[in-house]
């Protein structure tokens, strides 16, 4: 099957989401701190937290609500996820992806944070220390009201609110733990939603219902009231806010009036009327989308054949010994590397694509259109691809040194980086950035910056590897908003929190990366404490002894000075405020020359004591994404991280 005919099929293939609404408003976050463990079961109960996290994912995808317990004795980890029953699966799992990486702000071990829930207005999740998948009801059960006061007739709105949440929590235990439905009174509309999680069913529904009702009428007269208990979700408002399904409408004229059995009917009527023309509108769209993607896809073979791009899959094939595990490089995100020799002797790295996920599409179109047209000695140069085989290949310059992450912690057998290699590969990755942000024909945001994307030649020259996730940005924009990706401990604070994507994410990612290679240390974004590494740092910084966080095991044999400045300018640019972040040029320039360098402010690690990420930045997601394998690798082991529903 040639690859045209493929991708279109493979398009064909993905969901479309219309008159999508995942509803992932934040309703309440709430940090169970009840903790009594000691500290030695802090990494097995964090490890085992992210492997809930994980497992949680596709099961919500197949039924809309999971179960997981991972763990022994004191360190088991205990997760539940729903999704509410009126949201379709596309719904769902987008809601879902955003939950995930808000509920860790409720980070297992931070501030004796042992467990934690999330309320979306379309979803819940929680995990705790303890089997809670009994529980109706709990101690952290809230009541949220909006700020919004009723504008109208307020008692007749309060009536109706009663009404409303009472015919809820008769009619839901007796409907699969599910029920949505309206009141109307007096020109007056109140609607609501009711459901019990899937673990709450019989009298511990009505239990936990029960308990609703009597608490959410103290939100009245407000607009919406929420009540967010252990086993039941409940909502009231003015607008209509959840999906048809099931109805539990309590008008006030009462009985089956002639009046509105015809009303009934015309609506009836005009509603499939409506339906037919959605769904007219949205299949001509999506064929006008077909055509679209069938134009690009011949442009993009345009550029290809017109850019000598293209290889043979035969030739790639043999190169590598037709994919031998032997000649495997290492495995990312997104594909697997393998090493292979061309015909005339020329060593390549040669990444296969996966194909089970959308983001084989943009990972392609990026290598392709993006990065063939460029060319940087801190890049690592695309020098073709295949298009004409049974699966898509492309095809870079091998880079023998394998990974910075390798060099630093991963191998065993290699030369440890002196401090002149460590300066020359921070100046290196800072040049390359500058050439992608401001020097290139194209303005380019790398999104994935770490130490596991910069690959060492034989020089230990650096080259910045794997753009899957890079961006092409628009020269009139200052910023563009984009789902987040990325890897978890390099995410700038503005782009978890808003979705709000600039140069200065990379210039963010770039400063942790200094720090990294400056202390010989990961950055741990599950580990906040003074001992890791920005809390450290920013320490150091205050009382004048930045020297002192250099990697003790060179042992000495560094600059004390340039190593100070080094640390300041990693400090700069990973600073909360991305307005404050110097350009990656000007950090060039503070690297090449002997400027002084400005005084950063705070960085924005996690402050212990509160739901902040660094100072007076409300966090309203944190970090999510597929954890780094930390296998060794013999090569070009490109990977890639995405915050994506899976």
């Amino acid at each position: 099957m040639s690859l045209k005919l493929f991708f279109l099929l493979f398009l064909s293939l993905l969901p479309d989401s219309v008159l999508s609404d995942p509803r992932d408003t934040e309703a309440a976050l709430i940090c169970d701190t009840n903790n009594t463990a000691s500290m030695d079961q802090r990494r097995p109960f964090i490890t085992n937290f992210s492997a809930t996290l994980e497992a949680v994912s596709p099961l919500i995808a197949r039924q809309k609500f999971a179960t997981v317990i991972n763990g022994t004795g004191n360190t088991t980890v205990y997760t539940f996820g729903e999704c509410m029953k009126d949201l379709s699966q596309d719904d769902c799992n987008l809601c879902f992806a955003r939950l995930k990486t808000q509920i860790l702000r409720c980070l297992p071990f931070q501030r004796a944070v042992r467990g934690g829930r999330l309320f979306y207005d379309g979803c819940y999740l929680r995990y705790d220390s303890y089997n809670f998948f009994n529980e109706s009801l709990s101690g952290q059960d809230r009541t949220v009201c909006s700020t919004g006061d009723f504008s109208g007739n307020r008692t007749i709105f309060r009536d109706n609110v009663l009404k409303l949440v009472r015919n809820l929590s008769v009619e839901t235990p007796n409907n699969d733990g599910f029920f949505v439905g309206s009141v109307t009174r007096g020109n007056t509309s109140v609607y609501g939603l009711a459901q019990c999680w899937e673990f709450v069913t019989g009298a511990a529904c009505e239990k936990c219902l029960a308990s609703s009702v009597q608490n959410v009428t103290s939100c009245a007269p407000k607009k919406e009231g929420r009540i967010l208990n252990a086993g039941c979700y409940l909502r009231y408002s003015t607008k209509k806010f959840y999906h048809n399904s099931t109805c539990a409408s309590g008008q006030g004229n009462g009985g089956n009036h002639p009046l509105g059995v015809i009303l009934a009917a015309t609506s009836a009527g005009l509603a499939l009327l409506l339906t037919i023309a959605a769904v007219i509108f949205f299949l001509r769209k999506r064929v006008l989308r077909k055509r679209q993607e069938k134009k690009q896809l011949g442009a993009l073979l345009d550029t290809v054949n017109k850019s000598k791009l293209n290889i043979s899959y035969e030739v790639l094939e043999k190169a590598t010994n037709y994919f031998h595990d032997s000649n495997k490089l290492g495995q990312g995100g997104s594909g697997s590397v393998y090493k292979g020799v061309l015909p005339d002797g020329k060593v390549v790295a040669v990444k296969r694509l996966f194909f089970n996920t959308r983001q084989w599409v943009d990972h392609f179109f990026n290598e392709v259109n993006l990065i063939s047209g460029i060319r940087h000695k801190n890049l690592v140069e695309l020098l073709g691809c295949s298009i004409t085989g049974p699966e898509s290949l492309l095809v870079y310059e091998y880079v023998p040194n394998q990974s910075l992450h390798d060099n630093l912690f991963a191998l065993k057998n290699v030369r440890q980086l002196r401090w002149d290699s460590r300066y020359k590969i921070i100046l290196g990755v800072a040049e390359g950035l500058a050439y992608l942000h401001e020097e290139s024909n194209l303005r380019i945001i790398h999104r994935d910056i770490k130490l596991g994307n910069i690959m060492l030649d034989e020089d230990l020259t650096p080259k910045i590897a794997d753009f899957g996730l890079a961006r092409l940005f628009p020269e009139d924009k200052t910023h563009i908003s984009t789902a987040i990706a990325g890897t978890l401990g390099y995410m700038a604070p503005e782009y978890i929190v808003r979705g709000k994507l600039s140069e200065k994410a990379d210039v963010y990612s770039f400063g942790i990366l200094v720090l990294e290679v400056v202390c010989g240390r990961k950055n741990n974004p599950f580990n906040q404490n003074s001992n890791s590494i920005l809390p450290m740092v920013w320490s150091h910084y205050g009382t004048g002894t930045l020297s002192e966080a250099v990697d003790p095991s060179l042992r000495g044999n560094f600059e004390a000075e340039e190593a100070s400045r080094l640390l300041q300018i990693g400090l700069l640019s990973v600073q909360a405020s991305a307005e404050l972040r110097p350009s990656m040029s000007a950090v060039v320039n503070l690297l090449t020359e002997n400027h002084e360098i400005p005084q950063p402010t705070q960085p924005p690690f996690l402050n212990s004591s509160s739901t902040e990420i660094g100072r007076g930045i409300p966090s309203k997601e944190y970090y999510s994404s597929k954890h780094e394998s930390n296998t060794q690798s013999t090569g070009n082991n490109m990977t890639e991280s995405w915050v994506e529903p899976r």
